[in-house]
């Protein structure tokens, strides 16, 4: 039969001695605690030393724990990620689908804002004008596939609209009217073959005529022939001869020079005018601007020179 396990200390020496050294080894490792406790607050800096000593001592394993965990981590971050890509992209591509939206309802406002405060200024310019408009009209259509170029404007007879009337934009000159009914009328742009409006350049006054070509482009015709002196870049504006259209008034920008002239890009194309002004005929509103002028005021009378007087003679 095997002895039992639990024996007491008392049947064996080393048992004994063993439990004794415990013993004492306990209580000093308590006196000791005792006397550095105290030690510690009577005097907080004496073991400064052996503290900086072991922390110096213990910095290269407290280095490689702590690149552990910040690698642990990463790792973590870099798993979390990989499982909830999907997720995570599908949202951010659902906000920059809004937010690219929202960007283009911007750009809209901007420009719709732009457009009104053009069209504010032309109006403001033309009341101080003789030739102020005679009347603000959306553009409602214009033809894009014929070789002729009619539009049509939302004024007509009723809002003082007549035949002849150039139409303009506030980026230059459209046409002009060409039929005009109650409420609406027909305008025949500048880019009709049956179009001619006399231009000059606008740096320096070289005279020239600008015809439709049919395609959305002006044929730039010079009255003096021989070298040609356009570049590329030219900027034409009406000249005022005839009496139609007012002077300087945008009319296009000068694309491709030819042997007599050049083909010249519409500065004002009515597919981006929303809106335009049809304004008197020049030379009327010139003389009804002078009609209406006050008469000069009577020159003054002239007063009548005054006479030297005489010097009195000294008395003798």
């Amino acid at each position: 039969m095997a002895p039992p396990n639990t024996r007491r200390t008392g049947f064996s020496k080393r048992a004994q001695y063993g439990t004794f050294f415990g013993y004492i080894a306990a209580v000093a490792g308590a006196i000791v605690g005792a006397i550095v406790l105290v030690v510690s607050l009577l005097n907080p800096g004496m073991f400064a030393g052996p503290r900086s000593v072991a922390a110096d001592v213990a910095a290269p394993a407290g280095r490689a724990v702590s690149a552990g965990r910040s690698g642990v981590q990463d790792m973590g971050s870099v798993l979390l990620g990989y499982l909830t890509w999907g997720s995570t992209n599908a949202r951010m591509e659902r906000e920059l689908a809004v937010a690219r939206i929202r960007l283009a309802e911007a750009r809209a406002v901007s420009e719709e804002n732009a457009r009104l405060k053009a069209l504010l200024g032309l109006r403001e310019a033309g009341a101080a004008d003789p030739a102020r408009p005679v009347a603000m009209a959306r553009m409602i259509n214009s033809t894009a596939s014929s070789l002729r170029r009619f539009a049509t404007i939302s004024a007509g007879r009723e809002e003082g609209v007549t035949v002849g009337m150039p139409v303009r934009s506030p980026r230059g000159l459209v046409g002009r009217v060409l039929e005009a009914g109650n409420h609406t009328a027909r305008v025949l742009l500048i880019t009709d073959p049956e179009s001619m409006v006399p231009v000059r350049r606008a740096r320096d006054g070289l005279a020239a005529f600008a015809q439709g070509h049919g395609d959305g482009t002006l044929q730039l015709r010079l009255i003096m022939l021989g070298i040609n002196p356009l570049k590329v870049g030219d900027v034409f504006v009406t000249s005022g001869s005839g009496g139609l259209y007012r002077p300087d008034t945008a009319v296009a920008v000068v694309s491709q020079l030819t042997r007599d002239g050049a083909i010249a890009r519409v500065l004002s194309d009515p597919s981006a005018s929303e809106f335009v002004a049809v304004e008197p005929v020049f030379a009327e509103a010139v003389r009804m601007g002078e009609a209406l002028l006050p008469p000069p005021p009577p020159p003054a009378p002239a007063k009548p020179a005054k006479k030297p007087k005489a010097k009195k003679k000294a008395a003798e």
